[in-house]
């Protein structure tokens, strides 16, 4: 019970937090997102002035549950997400309208599996306990490397916890499988404690960060989506420029245990930021949808499976293009 209300108590002052600070108004924008290197530019953009510029104010919140974001999305009190694409789905509904604006990242070997054991292949995993977050983009991804396999997730025993939490249990020896990410990843090399079995860069496309906005939003405030748009673009032209001062900023923007420019860097490997032609081709558009449009078909796919899914998806239910792609 102690936990329960301490829990509790945690939920009841984030969703006070989030409901003091209201909904945005033309100039104003609130997102909210979990601790992830990927969503580095966004801070990027706005400690370099980038959205004030075209008199856009980014109000980023580090929130880690995304149940909680997209309760508060869905209330009103944050005007989007940072999160991928996948996760995103399962909130989507028919009174529930959101859709991605902006492609951000995609995870190329931020994500992996951990094993301590001879384990070869993911075949080996069969009857396992593996320590994933359930209804997660780890549940997820395991799941379409399950598949790829012939096997499906009754193969295997899932201990639900989060991400975070897999990793600490595994390096504890309390789980001789885990699915997770960076930093995790990269300590238990450190560490020397387990490998890494598989990781997202096997999987290329399957892991995407984009960022959504709801759709009234979307249509009260056009000038102000093209301006975040606008602004993402610069900050990722300024890193491919100067990536040192950039990772340094992104770091302390992101912060947690990110806030060491090295730590950030080092997770930094493990993804492919996306500029604008990488945008144009992930998310396409209505006639032809692009990898956004084959990645919401095996989402659909994965997450009906598991009984996840509130409305039947795709393209146009969940993309709008016409600002990252002009």
């Amino acid at each position: 019970m102690k936990h329960f209300r301490t829990w509790t108590r945690a939920i009841a002052g984030v969703a006070a937090g989030i409901a003091c600070a209201g909904t945005a108004h033309a100039g104003k924008m609130s997102i909210g997102h979990t601790t992830w290197v990927g969503y580095g530019p966004l801070y990027l953009a706005r400690d370099l002035g980038y959205f004030k510029a075209d008199g856009l104010d980014v109000d980023l919140r580090v929130i880690e549950e995304g149940s909680l974001i997209m309760t508060a999305v869905a209330g009103g009190n944050l005007d989007g997400d940072a999160s991928t694409l996948d996760e995103i789905m399962k909130y989507r509904a028919k009174d529930f309208c959101f859709k991605a604006v902006l492609a951000l990242d995609e995870s190329h070997g931020g994500d992996g599996v951990l094993v301590a054991g001879s384990e070869k292949s993911v075949k080996d995993l069969k009857g396992k306990t593996v320590a994933m977050n359930e209804g997660s983009t780890s549940q997820f991804w395991f799941s379409i490397l399950l598949a790829k396999e012939g096997m499906t997730p009754a193969d295997v025993k899932v201990a639900n916890m989060t991400a975070d939490d897999a990793a600490a249990a595994f390096l504890a020896k309390r789980a001789p499988v885990a699915v997770t990410w960076e930093p995790h990843l990269s300590l238990a090399r450190k560490k020397k404690q387990g490998r890494v079995l598989i990781d997202s860069s096997a999987t290329p496309g399957t892991i995407v960060d984009v960022v959504a906005l709801r759709c009234d939003y979307i249509e009260k405030h056009p000038a102000d989506v093209a301006a975040l748009v606008k602004g993402y673009y610069k900050a990722i032209d300024y890193m491919k420029k100067n990536q040192a001062k950039a990772y340094a900023i992104m770091a302390k923007g992101v912060g947690g245990f990110l806030k060491d420019p090295k730590d950030f860097a080092d997770a930094a490997k493990g993804v492919r930021f996306f500029d604008k032609p990488m945008n144009v081709a992930f998310l396409g558009t209505a006639d032809r949808p692009g990898a956004s449009g084959d990645l919401i078909k095996l989402g659909g796919q994965v997450w009906s499976q598991l009984g996840k899914l509130k409305m039947e998806l795709d393209h146009a239910a969940l993309i709008d293009s016409t600002f990252a792609t002009k």
